[in-house]
């Protein structure tokens, strides 16, 4: 299976979107609500249609990148925030990216759909990317893997033993709070560099 931009610009065009809810997701919302700095320096990779995005705008947060490998969800982005700065919105493989250090890298069904031979360059390259005890913070779907994906699975074990060399695993636990379609499926984390 090739992930490559045609393959996403295609899920895009052909309103393919299984995986957005149409809002931010409970969780993310409810860790966004208790940042208290809104100068943070944020990344979303992989951020679709960006809900998580708009909701940082509204709440004042000024200092928030994305990255996408598909030209379509940076436009969408672009015009639901208006006021977005345009090199902010980055088209580009995760994986090439050079940035300067970001404090928080939200993760919202980014590294569900990476193919799993990909996940430990997710790891270096969230390590490289962050500052010293900035941190990634999201959703990991919880149901094993299979071939099948995207979205690929995983199980907290072996979440455990792919971040653990990289990061502190702060807390790695069923959401309480999620969706219901997505209920007992996904684990919140907070990994710290």
């Amino acid at each position: 299976m090739n992930l490559n931009r045609d393959f996403w610009e295609e899920k895009y065009k052909n309103g393919h979107l299984k995986w957005d809810i149409g809002y931010i997701s409970t969780p993310l919302k409810e860790y966004i609500d208790q940042l208290e700095h809104k100068e943070i320096k944020i990344l979303v990779p992989g951020a679709g249609h960006g809900h998580e995005v708009a909701y940082l705008l509204q709440l004042g947060f000024k200092n928030v990148y994305v990255v996408d490998l598909a030209k379509q969800p940076l436009k969408h982005i672009a015009s639901v925030c208006p006021g977005f700065p345009k090199d902010r919105l980055i088209q580009a493989d995760f994986f090439d990216l050079k940035q300067d250090k970001f404090d928080l890298i939200l993760e919202q069904t980014f590294f569900c759909a990476l193919l799993p031979c990909r996940r430990a360059d997710y790891v270096q390259k969230m390590a490289e990317l962050l500052s010293p005890k900035s941190k990634i913070v999201g959703l990991l779907f919880d149901f094993p893997l299979t071939e099948a994906g995207p979205p690929f699975g995983g199980i907290k074990t072996e979440y455990e033993t792919l971040f653990k060399p990289s990061f502190h695993i702060k807390v790695l636990e069923r959401a309480y709070n999620s969706i219901q379609p997505r209920k007992d499926k996904e684990l919140f984390f907070i990994f710290e560099k």
